[in-house]
């Protein structure tokens, strides 16, 4: 049965349902929580450093073998040495294709910040993201954006409208990725994504999910203190985790917003639309 949410994401294995969760652990994921929001790391150290080398190494080969084949390319002639010209247009475009990929690949790992942390309120019912541009999952990027690095999006989203599905990454031992399908309200038409628990073995890609919505859900399954800092160490978290990192001072403040009322009162403090 394919995924309700259109259009469906490549390598899809299963649509998510929100609401009370028993099978949940913040495992080590979660950074901080209090009575109003929690915040989930979406990026270790290691991860990044791993990415950062891999993405990095392939762009540097990239480049000569490139040259080389865009050279062979016009030394050899269509007519009499075919094969060998249909190859090497292959190898070309393979080339350019691996160096799509990677560039956002070493941009993302070079420009996410402290984990790029998602925040969740369960009193506004409202996500916060402050992410590079690149830290997106989807292949698919406009090549003009390759020349602004640091392109940063920060966003604010309806909880309402971010559905969760579980993908996999197609290797031969994979692993598994939660991602936040934001659709239209009221609808199943997927307009953005955001990237909840990547890399996870088999079963374990559904706990932070389960987490999460046991925690929205205000129930008791979770505590609070499951988290790197506790509840009562709110200033450490922003002072470590959130200072300087260009997250808007409204939103600092909306992180602790109490209810609807309560932020539209900070939006209209900050004028924001």
């Amino acid at each position: 049965m394919p995924s309700q949410y259109r259009p469906q994401i490549l390598g899809w294995i299963g649509d998510l349902g929100k609401g009370t969760n028993y099978f949940s652990d913040a495992d080590d994921r979660l950074l901080y929580a209090n009575d109003n929001y929690c915040a989930f790391l979406r990026k270790t150290s290691s991860d990044q450093i791993f990415y950062l080398c891999v993405s990095t190494i392939i762009i540097i080969c990239s480049f000569p073998a490139i040259y080389i084949f865009f050279l062979l390319l016009f030394e050899l002639n269509p007519e009499t040495e075919s094969f060998m010209f249909i190859t090497v247009l292959i190898v070309l475009i393979a080339g350019i294709f691996a160096l799509y990929i990677c560039i956002p690949e070493l941009y993302q790992n070079l420009f996410t910040r402290k984990g790029s942390p998602i925040i969740l309120n369960r009193k506004t019912k409202k996500v916060y993201i402050n992410e590079s541009y690149f830290f997106n999952f989807t292949t698919f990027k406009n090549p003009i954006h390759f020349l602004h690095p640091n392109k940063k999006r920060i966003k604010e989203y309806d909880w309402a409208d971010l559905h969760g599905v579980v993908v996999h990454n197609f290797s031969t031992y994979p692993l598994c990725t939660t991602i936040l399908m934001v659709c239209e309200p009221g609808t199943y038409k997927t307009i953005d994504h955001v990237l909840l628990d990547p890399l996870r073995y088999g079963i374990g890609s559904y706990l932070v999910w389960g987490w999460v919505n046991n925690f929205m859900c205000f129930n008791d399954l979770i505590s609070l203190n499951d988290g790197k800092y506790t509840w009562e160490q709110e200033t450490p978290f922003k002072k470590d985790i959130i200072q300087g990192q260009g997250w808007p001072e409204w939103m600092v403040e909306a992180f602790n917003a109490l209810s609807p009322e309560h932020l539209a009162e900070i939006k209209q403090k900050y004028h924001v639309q």
